[in-house]
């Protein structure tokens, strides 16, 4: 996890807390030396959360954030605040920050908001993960298996295939079989099921990847 703060008492006693639960901590004095070493992962972020304080100099806590979004970067941000930083805090929130804890807080609530962030960032991780697999899938598919798949899509059955494409319903089976295998699914409906998901992230199927 990552500790954006440019107060050594509270940058220190924040590494300390989570230090002591086991969590790898990287602290950063502020938000320039921060983005540098984000910049430096580009495309490698893995699993990772930021307590992000709002006032900082010379890079204040929602210009970092603005900065860190415009890289592509996936990792949750969770602002620390103080008096009179909530409404700044909310405005962050609205605009994609995970959460905000107003200072002084417990350091039990902030390490279970922070084990929250992780447990999201990690299912997402997975997801895309799962639509990466996907798409090479489908990239994988030989020109008749993409025409098969293609009539599977329409709800035609082997037999209605095998007349539509000239060939035998025996090889409507070969290439259904190899679908399924490719595509990680077992039954008809999950090939459905998952193409619906691809669908709905405007990722079409049969057009080519």
């Amino acid at each position: 996890m990552h500790i954006v703060d440019d107060d050594p008492d509270i940058r220190d006693g924040l590494a300390w807390l989570f230090d002591s639960r086991g969590y790898v901590v990287a602290a950063w004095d502020g938000g320039p030396v921060f983005l540098d070493a984000a910049k430096a992962l580009l495309g490698q972020w893995g699993h990772a959360v930021v307590l992000l304080d709002v006032r900082m100099t010379p890079l204040s806590g929602l210009v970092t954030f603005e900065r860190l979004k415009a890289l592509g970067c996936p990792w949750p941000v969770l602002f620390l605040t103080g008096n009179g930083d909530v409404g700044m805090a909310v405005a962050a929130v609205k605009s994609g920050a995970w959460d905000f804890l107003e200072k002084p807080f417990q350091d039990n609530e902030l390490v279970d908001r922070v084990e929250q962030a992780l447990a999201a960032a990690s299912a997402l991780s997975d997801a895309d993960l799962e639509v990466h697999r996907l798409k090479q899938a489908l990239v994988s598919l030989s020109p008749r298996e993409r025409e098969v798949l293609a009539e599977l899509i329409r709800g035609h059955y082997n037999k209605n295939i095998a007349d539509h494409l000239g060939i035998t319903p025996r090889t409507v089976e070969f290439h259904r079989a190899h679908i399924f295998e490719k595509m990680g699914v077992s039954s008809a409906v999950e090939l459905a099921h998952k193409l619906g998901r691809l669908q709905s992230m405007s990722i079409h199927p049969l057009s080519k990847m």
